[in-house]
């Protein structure tokens, strides 16, 4: 509200403050380019902003990332930016259940010179993480959970079978507004954050903290663990 008592609205300066910080975030040609296609291909617009995603590629390389696994694949845009942090023979591994969806991923990651490097599976999440636990496959350094909230829980608790100590896991979206907050929430993806968090806290194996966002997307959030 200002001095004079008119209502302003705050996505204006969110709006402002990403595109002053554009240039420490440095989206090229091909996450633009992947952007495009994934609006012309009508899928939702629900992806990463560019400083979300420049947050999670500085966390894959931080912790030194060989394996990833993205819960939630979208256009791909994420993937783009966490698959660029790999290593030389470092592998990313990305859940998406509509097919259409996973289309258009694979045409952004090829032309982003990745389709080498990420494996997209299709199919329900939850079915291919199964999958992944029951092969034994190698643990993962980095999860990136951006998915249906309401299996939020079920998706945490497979990473961490997936995982191993050091791991860092991402839950995004998590503070909805702030809807997070309200104990008397019938809404299932506010139900599925709260369960998943209160799992977080109960669990001995994670350290964890979460970090409130304001930006392009609007007001949210995400959950950081990290397997001890």
């Amino acid at each position: 509200m200002t001095s004079g008592g008119e209502h302003v609205d705050p996505t204006a300066t969110w709006d402002a403050v990403d595109a002053y910080f554009g240039p420490l975030v440095a989206e090229d040609d091909v996450l633009t380019a992947a952007s495009s296609r994934a609006r012309a291909a009508g899928l939702p617009e629900i992806q990463v902003s560019p400083a979300q995603g420049r947050l999670l590629q500085l966390l894959a390389l931080a912790s030194g990332a060989r394996r990833v696994l993205e819960v939630g694949t979208l256009g791909g845009y994420s993937t783009i930016w966490l698959a660029r942090a790999l290593p030389a023979g470092g592998s990313l591994v990305t859940c998406e259940i509509d097919p259409a969806h996973a289309a258009v991923a694979r045409e952004s990651l090829d032309t982003a010179g990745l389709s080498g490097v990420v494996d997209v599976v299709v199919g329900a999440a939850a079915d291919t993480l199964r999958r992944l636990v029951d092969e034994r496959a190698d643990p993962f350094d980095l999860v990136f959970v951006d998915a249906d909230k309401p299996s939020n829980p079920v998706y945490l608790d497979l990473a961490l079978r997936l995982s191993r100590p050091g791991t860092l896991i991402v839950v995004d979206n998590t503070v909805r507004g702030g809807a997070v907050a309200d104990a008397e929430s019938t809404d299932p993806n506010v139900l599925g954050v709260r369960e998943m968090v209160e799992h977080v806290v109960a669990d001995p194996r994670l350290d964890a903290t979460a970090v409130q966002t304001v930006g392009s997307k609007g007001y949210d959030g995400f959950v950081l663990a990290r397997v001890r």
